[in-house]
């Protein structure tokens, strides 16, 4: 795949304004930015923009206004936050469409920056509604998406922009589609995908791709139980779905006629209830009692996991292995992690490493920063696993979209 990026901008984008579509979908706490991972997610793009003497107009939803305006679901605090970050003023823009809207950024001079109001206070947002796409693209020249974390949908700002203006994939949206192609387009083999979690019924297309694309692949987490219970192992009282057997046989055959090894737990971490400071104990994978629950895999299986990890070049990693959320299941999970950073950080590990659950585990191992790529995008990040076409990914492709030019009026420096 060959996005049209950055590089293929010129230098020089004086009296030009670049669309930048960003996830600034922050968590906030009393009015403020609570987590800004998000937004310094986007200041590599918008920092290089800048640098090249454009005028930059920020786009994103927030929330689920579901096409009204919501005063409590306003982007307006973000752009004091992206402010912040970018050591510069951004004007906020109460509004994403309309004469005023585009009075407001057309007074914008090279170097400044403006943020738009929540896109979803609109309908044509998510219906991808023609006439709004084209409002949008009337207050600017170019388009970029940095949103890959949005570019499953096919909404107007991520899909419909593509195909009106010429349209490029910003830094960080092209370092995701890189790491993830790198796992699954032409990996470094032997190739281990480790997927954790509680449902099978969730993930049964990451899985099946899976099975048909990498050469080891680890189950752990709740939906462990579900392939255990598929080969008759009884689960005691675990979260286990049972209605799934034929998918996990099914999923397991298609596993060995591709070539690819299942690995599930030897052994487990049993307790009564899933409680902090819970009596607990660790099992042989057939000596769980009608009456204990797993919760997290067992030290001969981390141990199994480690010495697999030692001769595969690639990881994926995508959810936890145990019920990290409560201690002393996050035992497993944590160990995990600081293997995979170890081998990544001897440079014989590509490790690349979504989902929300996973994430927040590898900040409790305190190893976030040494993976190869850690993801954020959630749904997008599933849906690329799964074999599926991303259309925001699409539109940026070399011979999709708009971008084989500039437009005019932005090439002589007359866009404002």
């Amino acid at each position: 795949m060959r996005l049209r990026t950055l590089d293929d901008l010129p230098a020089d984008l004086r009296g030009q304004r670049v669309l930048v579509r960003a996830d600034l979908n922050v968590p906030m706490a009393d009015g403020r930015v609570a987590d800004d991972t998000r937004i310094r997610a986007v200041l590599p793009t918008v920092s290089e923009l800048l640098a090249r003497g454009a005028a930059v107009v920020l786009l994103s939803h927030f929330g689920r206004p579901k096409g009204r305006a919501d005063p409590a679901l306003s982007l307006r605090p973000v752009a004091s936050a992206l402010g912040d970050r970018l050591a510069r003023e951004v004007v906020f823009v109460p509004g994403c469409t309309g004469p005023e809207v585009e009075a407001a950024v057309a007074g914008l001079r090279a170097g400044e920056v403006a943020l738009l109001e929540n896109l979803r206070f609109h309908p044509g947002e998510e219906e991808n509604d023609p006439e709004f796409a084209a409002a949008l693209a009337r207050l600017g020249h170019l388009f970029v998406n940095d949103a890959f974390s949005a570019a499953h949908r096919a909404h107007a700002s991520t899909e419909g922009l593509a195909h009106l203006l010429p349209a490029f994939a910003g830094q960080s949206l092209a370092a995701e589609v890189a790491a993830l192609e790198a796992v699954l387009r032409d990996p470094k083999r032997p190739v281990l995908a480790v997927v954790g979690g509680a449902k099978v019924s969730t993930k049964i297309a990451l899985l099946e791709n899976l099975a048909a694309s990498v050469d080891h692949l680890a189950v752990g987490g709740a939906m462990a139980n579900s392939f255990l219970a598929s080969r008759g192992i009884s689960v005691g009282r675990s979260l286990a779905e049972h209605d799934q057997a034929d998918t996990v046989r099914g999923i397991l055959a298609r596993a060995e006629a591709c070539g690819c090894t299942v690995h599930l737990p030897w052994d487990a971490v049993v307790a009564g209830a899933l409680a902090p400071g819970v009596p607990h104990a660790v099992r042989g994978i057939r000596e769980v009692a009608a009456d204990e629950m797993i919760l997290d895999l067992g030290p001969a299986t981390v141990e199994a996991l480690g010495d697999l990890l030692k001769g595969c070049r690639t990881l994926l990693w995508n959810g936890p292995l145990g019920a990290f959320e409560v201690p002393p299941f996050d035992a497993a999970t944590l160990a995990f992690a600081r293997m995979a950073a170890a081998h990544t950080r001897a440079g014989t590990l590509l490790s690349v490493v979504g989902g929300g659950d996973t994430v927040a585990a590898l900040n409790r191992a305190g190893v976030a920063g040494e993976m190869s790529f850690v993801s954020t995008a959630g749904g997008a990040f599933l849906e690329w696993l799964e074999g599926r076409t991303l259309p925001g990914v699409a539109a940026l492709t070399v011979g999709q979209g708009t971008g084989e030019g500039i437009r005019a009026d932005a090439a002589s420096g007359q866009g404002g």
